[in-house]
């Protein structure tokens, strides 16, 4: 595997992001987590799995604007995942009233028609509720990808009446849910292709039981830019991040490691 890494004192521009961890518990087990599997065609992360989420828009900004969040980045950031996770799945999480029926239909279809979330929410009276979602970390790799993104990871509880999630078989080829540790099962097995951020991710939610234990762990652990970096060891090198942010794994060998490019 090759990498480009940025210079000394450069910094590779990012896009702003967002993306959403949703739990749906379970009584026989670890909970779910909402995932995709992306078309293998996409220049970023093609034929991953990954989290629903993406770009953070200029009307996510504007939506912003309307509510109580000091930090207005973070909350356009919260508006991206609950967007995103919309159009990827279906899923309406982040709505503080219950939509009226075939809003839900309606709103992925104008959402891949590019038309603004403020106005669909307008149109049927519906709010945000962004305290829904915590934060839970954020990620901005340097390195000279096709496309660098920077991250903030979001985790919800799905309520107990949550539809089923489609896949939107636009930007992604399938919809499903399963929990952390068996997700990184498959990927180990090669059942499934996962890139580097999405597997620390993946093995500091499987340290978890329920939703409450992850949120308390989200509350007590810093939110701080996690930047990967190489690291050479006698003959073995390998992609680290930083020790102290909750992550049990903080580095992995170049031979195993997959990043978004690849």
């Amino acid at each position: 595997m090759t990498i480009q890494m940025a210079g000394e004192g450069e910094t590779i521009p990012a896009i702003p992001a967002a993306t959403l961890v949703l739990f749906r518990e379970r009584a026989d087990g670890p909970p779910e987590l909402l995932l995709v599997e992306r078309s293998k065609g996409m220049a970023f992360a093609g034929g991953a799995i990954v989290f629903p989420g993406g770009r953070i828009d200029e009307d996510d900004h504007a939506l912003a604007a309307r509510h109580d969040l000091a930090d207005r980045d973070c909350a356009a950031a919260r508006i991206a995942a609950i967007r995103e996770t919309i159009e990827e799945s279906g899923v309406p999480i982040g709505l503080a009233d219950t939509p009226p029926s075939g809003w839900l239909e309606d709103a992925r279809r104008a959402l891949h028609n590019r038309e603004k979330f403020s106005q669909l929410l307008d149109a049927a009276d519906l709010s945000l509720d962004l305290h829904a979602l915590v934060p839970f970390a954020r990620w901005r790799p340097n390195f000279k990808e096709t496309r660098v993104f920077d991250t903030r990871f979001y985790i919800a509880r799905a309520p107990d009446d949550l539809p089923e999630a489609i896949v939107d078989a636009t930007e992604n080829v399938r919809t499903f849910w399963d929990s952390a540790q068996a997700t990184i099962e498959a990927a180990l097995r090669g059942d499934v292709h996962v890139i580097f951020p999405t597997h620390r991710n993946l093995e500091r939610l499987a340290q978890f039981s329920s939703f409450d234990e992850a949120r308390a762990h989200a509350h007590a652990t810093p939110v701080e830019m996690v930047t990967p970096w190489v690291e050479k060891n006698g003959d073995e090198v390998f992609l680290c991040i930083p020790e102290g942010l909750g992550y049990p794994v903080t580095r992995e060998s170049f031979r195993t490691a997959k990043r978004a490019g690849d």
